[in-house]
């Protein structure tokens, strides 16, 4: 090695924001810094400084998802199964595919399980796969489709990861686009949706390993933060001998701002704007529902944060403030 390409190799060692500096006798230098995403036939493996962190499926899916989702120290945060068929979790609700984005009622199809009837998210390709030295990008675009394969509406979703911060945090942030293809898209008034993962089974409420617990912003806890309104929800518990937990960020912008919340003590963490005469128990089913109009469309934005203990030790009310200031 030359003298000059010596000087590179020190100087990209000193810094992940001089990868740019990169050259062909250097690659592998900085392929472990930052945000790096790979490209595979039906997935896209995401990793953060070199690890494994998730992997976005899109292929010969009900439904793109996120699978597994590693949190501080790599320790996994959503349960296995029904991506590992021979795991000993319990094997309730197939359609819980560790972090996704769907719901029960999309113009009468219900696209959250994956009965016999169910619709599908149809992938239809990317606008954008990026790594940087600070966040990676996965921009698609998709169809929301019938069982008989009619077009209910499209969606362009970006997902963006974020290098872990001092205290091996995780972020994700999932943006959302829906647009009408039939008439008026109607978002039906049903608890079954909307942005939700399932969690690992130790981090649950209940169950024979669950030990985990839920709080909302506004101070609730575990069983009682089913079907009430927050701005955020952490749900934590333990994996291994540590002490982790994931909070959802709802978004100012959002419609129906602050989301209502369906937590389950079974693992079960998802924001649904949508299900309000189950949340409140309404007797009109349909007051919840939400209409976009034909060549409109509605957009839903959610922060993902994984820490560290439990929502005071990842101080998460004050990361929450910090994220809606910078959303003004």
């Amino acid at each position: 090695m030359n003298h000059g390409v010596a000087t590179l190799r020190t100087s990209l060692m000193l810094g992940a924001g001089l990868c740019f500096l990169l050259s062909a006798e250097v690659p592998a230098l900085c392929a472990s810094s930052g945000v790096q995403l790979i490209q595979k036939e039906d997935r896209v493996r995401v990793e953060l400084n070199g690890q494994l962190f998730t992997e976005y499926y899109f292929t010969n899916v009900p439904r793109p998802y996120l699978y597994p989702l590693l949190g501080p120290g790599n320790l996994p945060m959503t349960r296995d199964w029904p991506m590992k068929p021979d795991t000993t979790e319990e094997h309730d609700h197939p359609h819980h595919r560790s972090f996704w984005f769907a719901h029960g009622s999309v113009n009468g199809t219900d696209l959250w399980s994956e009965g016999k009837d169910s619709g599908k998210t149809i992938h239809n390709g990317f606008l954008e796969v990026s790594s940087g030295t600070k966040t990676g990008v996965i921009q698609t675009r998709n169809t929301w489709v019938t069982k008989e394969g009619t077009a209910l509406c499209t969606d362009e979703r970006t997902i963006t990861f974020h290098v872990p911060g001092p205290n091996d945090e995780r972020i994700v942030d999932f943006q959302i686009t829906l647009k009408p293809q039939q008439g008026d898209l109607t978002l039906g008034d049903t608890k079954e949706g909307t942005m939700a993962i399932r969690l690992a089974e130790t981090m649950r409420l209940k169950g024979k390993v669950g030990k985990g617990h839920i709080i909302n912003s506004e101070g609730q806890k575990d069983d009682a933060t089913w079907g009430k309104r927050a701005k955020w929800c952490d749900y934590y518990g333990p994996v291994g001998d540590q002490t982790i937990g994931v909070a959802i960020f709802d978004t100012p912008s959002n419609p129906r701002y602050p989301t209502w919340w369906h937590v389950r003590d079974y693992g079960l963490f998802a924001a649904n704007p949508f299900g309000q005469h189950d949340f409140e128990s309404l007797k009109d089913k349909t007051a919840g529902n939400l209409v976009i109009p034909a060549g409109k469309s509605a957009t839903f934005r959610y922060r993902f944060i994984l820490h560290k203990g439990d929502e005071k030790a990842g101080k998460i009310s004050e990361a929450y403030d910090s994220y809606v200031k910078g959303k003004k």
